[in-house]
């Protein structure tokens, strides 16, 4: 048993900012979720028709079509699809706009991508999207379960505690099994930082999760010299 066991939630994302959509294209992935960036109006409907997202992140502004024009099209097609925009930070009235053609929510630029991902969250749990398909909602690799919902580890059935940045290592891990993460990758993505003495850091919390995942058991998660950590099923040592 490996891998995700539903298919992931799909999220639009209409953007005409190349770095921006790649930035929330990450952002998106390591929610769990499955991102299809647009980065215009007319391709954001082509890719609402062909892959029916369960939520979408939409800028106001767009090089052909307004943000409130795809919006309310989006709406005419899907009432109930969540829509969170994305605005300037002075442009109130067209916050107030987005909201009264059917916004779920905004947020203002620059924001952080924390931020986004708790919005989509919060939106697609509302909608119930997430519970129904989220990829990221359960991760299994050979015996280890991982809920992200409930925030819920259990190997060979037995549950196991974590704290929140270990869970939070553990569910980046999963989200690349067999794939070595370097201390730089894993601080970026987990602690949203790198600062020096940040890599002892990352050796402290690969220690505990050892500790917890793999005292007494087949060891699943691995050093690469020189590289960093990988995670892969039990028995799989390389």
């Amino acid at each position: 048993m490996s891998g995700t066991r539903t298919e992931p939630v799909r999220v639009l994302i209409v953007d005409d900012e190349p770095g921006l959509t790649e930035l929330l294209s990450v952002a998106v992935t390591e929610a769990g979720w499955q991102p299809y960036p647009a980065p215009d109006g007319h391709s954001a409907l082509r890719v609402a028709r062909a892959r029916a997202p369960h939520a979408v992140v939409l800028d106001g502004m767009l090089p052909d079509l307004d943000g409130i024009q795809v919006l309310r099209r989006l709406r005419q097609e899907n009432p109930k699809l969540p829509v969170l925009m994305l605005t300037a930070r002075d442009a109130l009235e067209h916050r107030i706009d987005g909201l009264a053609s059917g916004a779920d929510d905004y947020v203002t630029k620059p924001f952080s991508l924390e931020e986004v991902v708790l919005r989509l969250r919060a939106l697609l749990r509302r909608s119930g999207a997430e519970d129904r398909r989220s990829g990221g909602s359960v991760r299994a690799l050979g015996d280890l379960v991982l809920t992200e919902e409930t925030r819920e580890v259990h190997r060979d059935g037995t549950r196991i505690r974590l704290t929140a940045k270990e869970f939070d290592l553990l569910s980046l891990l999963l989200r690349h099994p067999c794939q070595v993460l370097s201390k730089t990758q894993i601080l970026d993505r987990v602690w949203s930082s790198c600062f020096d003495g940040g890599g002892n850091l990352v050796e402290v919390y690969i220690s505990s999760l050892r500790r917890k995942i793999d005292k007494g058991r087949t060891p699943m998660i691995h050093t690469v010299r020189g590289v960093g950590y990988a995670i892969r099923p039990p028995g799989d040592g390389r």
